[in-house]
This record gives structure tokens, sequence and C-alpha cells, in this order.
């Protein structure tokens, strides 16, 4: 089973789907997959350096190798990868902490014009709510330069000095006019909560398993761990030895366990706790000199590009948004602006999408936007991956290893996975030995077929609440990037592309955002 989380009330259906030979024809087709559920179908189911502070790691005590699949030294690393500025003492209330209505940010040497290619240094400053500085880091800020009227956008780099101050930093990458955006996603103190509740409260989100026998049913709370007093029915995988529990039932046998579905929101938050995630706190905007910076265009282009193929590193910025298109500074990314173009790139080709509803929105846009694909060469196969789901057979569910692990060795293969946000409020370390299992799944497909094409999507920004948020998010993306580090896979870098667009920010993002990660996806499928 796939064990993943998803954030109410954008919870909607994960999906794993084969693709086989595109090809186009005269008469337009469409797939018929399982019908997806409805927003209000989901609501009637879910109706919820000089510092003075120590730097401590998000991760709970070391853990054992053979626990998260990694060696001691890898697991150590990970865990340096992850610290993060904590206060520096006791909170007790609101009125220290980080009150985004006093934090200010300005300019840094503010100039009247700029060139292509120049940086904007830009310092913010922490106060609390009575107006005074924070002495410690560990605020949770999201920045971005953007241009509503050109319809430009980049992602800025934020640098924690642990001291209450951030340099925020800006590559500028198109001529015009372009705004400073900074945000408060979490204060420092809500990261606690958040961090807290991550590693001591994995049953915070729990779920049903349905037994059935002999005309007798019963229904249990189910997790990934052991919890409650009739603990428990085990069910290990035999491939990846990843472990399901349910509460025994009174009277049917753990074997008659014949469906699975979503449970409930049990948080045990104390009444801070929620006033520091109020939303009144969380994803606000900053004050500050907001000017307008006036950029030139360069007399020449110098950006040099290179073919888009595995293994290449993600910059900050990996790219920039202009008139609704976005340009990869990882590569010489395509726009693949006709069917006849995306038919073109996939043909032949077989495509498998593992993942969550955010990868699921990748395989409706090509449904959508290439409607005309012969039945005879286009085979789907329709599994669910994540375990925040309405009632399903037990059956069909699926480990993203598992499904790796039975692919064969054929040419022309391309393998998508994501794997972030069903994951956010389980403990780092059960996300870390998913991570593992996959990776290692990856490693043998690549070994025996060498040319198969790995694409690993990275999560999306749009989660606020103790259920999902982008900190959590965050923390995951930055293992799954470091893990597969070093593999020869393609790494799609839509975290910068969500959060850095105009349009609303969500995690299932807008068709125009959706488009051009598709467009980034296709350019390493059929690079220049």
């Amino acid at each position: 089973m796939m064990k993943k989380v998803f954030i109410l009330p954008l919870l909607i259906l994960g999906f794993l789907v084969y693709l086989y030979s595109w090809e186009a024809v005269t008469q337009p087709q469409s797939i018929k997959l399982p019908s997806p559920l409805s927003q209000h179908e989901w609501d009637q189911i879910h109706s919820g350096t000089n510092h003075s502070c120590p730097t401590q790691t998000l991760t709970p005590p070391p853990t054992p190798a053979n626990d998260t699949h990694l060696s001691p030294e890898e697991w150590q690393a990970l865990r340096e990868a992850l610290r993060w500025p904590s206060p520096d003492r006791p909170v007790t209330s609101l009125d220290n902490t980080t009150d985004p209505r006093h934090c200010f940010y300005y300019v840094e040497n503010l100039r009247d014009n700029y060139t292509v290619g120049d940086t904007l240094n830009i310092t913010l400053v922490a106060r609390d709510f009575s107006g005074n500085p924070k002495s410690y880091g560990g605020d949770f800020f999201q920045a971005r330069l953007h241009s509503p009227e050109l319809k430009a956008s980049t992602y800025g780099s934020v640098q924690d000095h642990h001291n209450g101050t951030y340099t925020v930093q800006f590559s500028l990458l198109w001529p015009g006019q372009a705004r400073i955006s900074l945000r408060l996603i979490h204060s420092s103190e809500a990261v606690q909560v958040l961090r807290q509740h991550r590693e001591d409260d994995p049953n915070k989100v729990s779920f049903r398993g349905y037994f059935e026998e002999g005309g007798r049913s019963e229904t249990v709370v189910c997790n990934a761990q052991r919890s409650g007093s009739r603990c428990c029915c085990e069910y290990k995988d035999p491939a990846t030895g990843e472990m399901w529990f349910c509460q025994k039932p009174a009277a049917l046998p753990c074997h008659a366990l014949v469906y699975h579905s979503a449970g409930t929101y049990q948080a045990k938050l104390t009444d801070l706790d929620k006033s520091l995630l109020e939303t009144k706190l969380t994803d606000i905007g900053i004050s500050g000199t907001d000017p307008i910076t006036h950029i030139l265009p360069l007399d020449t282009e110098s950006r040099q590009e290179q073919k888009c193929a595995p293994g290449l590193d993600t910059p900050v910025p990996a790219g920039f948004y202009f008139q609704d298109r976005w340009t990869s500074l990882v590569c010489s990314a395509r726009s693949f602006s006709s069917a006849e173009q995306i038919v073109g790139c996939l043909k032949d080709k077989q495509l498998y999408m593992m993942g969550d509803s955010t990868m699921r929105q990748w395989f409706e846009y090509l449904q959508t936007t290439v409607p005309s694909k012969s039945p005879r060469h286009q085979h789907t196969r329709y599994a669910i991956l994540p375990y925040r789901t309405f009632k399903i057979p037990r059956a069909r569910l699926h480990y993203i290893a598992n499904e790796i692990d039975g692919l064969a060795e054929e040419s022309h293969t391309v393998v998508v996975v994501n794997l972030c946000a069903h994951l956010t409020t389980f403990p780092l370390a059960t996300y870390v030995r998913r991570v593992a299992i996959i990776r290692e799944a990856v490693r043998s497909l690549l070994h025996r077929s060498p040319q198969t094409l790995v694409v690993i999507r990275s999560a999306n920004t749009g989660y606020k609440s103790i259920y999902g948020s982008d900190w959590l998010s965050l923390q995951l993306d930055t293992v799954l990037r470091r893990m597969f580090q070093g593999l020869p896979v393609a790494f799609i870098d839509v975290w910068q592309m969500t959060s850095c667009h105009y349009t609303p920010d969500q995690i299932h993002p807008q068709p125009v955002v959706i488009r051009n990660e598709v467009n980034l996806f296709l350019s390493f499928v059929c690079p220049q």
C-alpha cells in the first residue's frame, strides 16, 4: 500500500497510469478512466551568523540504519541538511512570536535602473507582536519577483542569518518592470508546532479498514504505525517490507480486510498551537519599500543553454515566467504548443506516471490537449497509490517500488514519479524509508534498462495547515532531491514554478502552470 496523506479540502484521488505508443488518428478519441471524485464528494467524506538561538535538527533522534534503509552516514547527512533554527526560549504566548504586520524589508543599495542579469538584494527584519526585533531565526518566508503587466515572475532565495534578519536575493531575468513580494508562510514558532506534531503525533490522520466475511462486517481504524488497545492486524508487503496496521476486529479475522478508505483528522492541538497556525498569521504579505524596479535589456544574449538530460543540477532560480511562458535556466526547454508536437514527441514511447493528484494533472492535461489517440495503441492501467481515498478495494492499493520493479527492460520507456503531498503528516523517518525503497527500485531499473528515462517531480507549494504545510513539503522535497542526487535521473523543479506564479497558490495549480510543467517534462523526453 502506498501510504500517502492528502490535505483537506483539496483531497483528490491519486493515481498510477500506464500509457503506451501514442499515435495521432484522424478522428478524435477520448480515454475512458474511472471518474475522479468531485470536490462535493470529498467535502462529504471530510466534513478539517551571530545568533543567540541553537540550531536544532528537524528529524527525530538517530534512527538505526536498517529502519530507514540508509547507512548511518547518509542518515546523518540528511539530518544535517534539514537543520532549521529554533526559538531560544519556551513559547508561552503570541506576544513574543513573529508578527507579519510588524516585519518589514528594504532594498539594499537601491538604484533607479538595473540590467538583465543583475542581482537584487533585500534585507528582511522579523519583529514580534510588540514590534521588537526577533533575536533568532527560523521563520519560513517565501519570495518572488513579479510583473503583473508582463505576466512575469521568478523565485527568490531566502538566507536566514539566525538573528531575526534575512537576506532575500533575486536574479533580474526580464526587461521591463518588476515588483517584490515577500510572504511569511509560518513563524519560527509555528514551525516548531509543525515539527513536533509531525514526529510526536503520527496518527493525527487516521484511515479506515473494512472487514467482511460470512455476511458480517466490521470497520476499524488503520494506520502506518501501531496504535490503540485493540492492536493489531499486521500487513507486510513481501517485496518492500513496508507495514500497515489495523485495529483487530472484535469478531472477524485479519485476513477479512477487503476495503480501505480515508478516516479522520484528529490533531491534538493546544490553544496556543491553534493560534500560531491561524489563517491570519499564515501566508501573509510583508510590508516594505516596495519599489518598482526598472530592468534594461542586455545588448546581447549571453546565456548558455544545454540539452535537457538526466543528471543536471537545479539552480536557484531554476527559471522564470515571461508572458506566461516558463524559460528554464536548467536546460534548453522547448514549447510543445500543438497536439501534433506532443504526439510527435510521445509517439512509440511507453510512459509510466506514478504519483498523486498533482501528477494526475499532467495526465489530464495531455488527455485534454491531445484528444486524438487511437484506442488500438492506447492502453491505460489505473490504480490507486495514496491512502487518502474514498472506499475502494484493498487490492487496488499499490506500492510505487513494486510497480517499478515490475517493469521489463524495454527501449523508449519513460517513468515519472512524485511522492510528497500524501506523506507530510508522517514522521520523517517513514518518508526517508519510502524514498530509499523507491530509489533502490529505480537503481535496479536503470541497471537492467539504461536507456530508460526516469523523471523525479518535486513537491508543489500550496499547503497551509497542520495536516500539510509548505514547510512540511519543503522538508520532504529536500530529502527527495538529496537522495536521488548522483543518479542519472531528470529532476523537474515544480516547487519554484508553483510558488512564483501570479495565480493563487494552491496544491492543484492553474492550467497555465501545468502547461509549462508538462512542456519542461517533454523537453527531457524529446530534447533539442
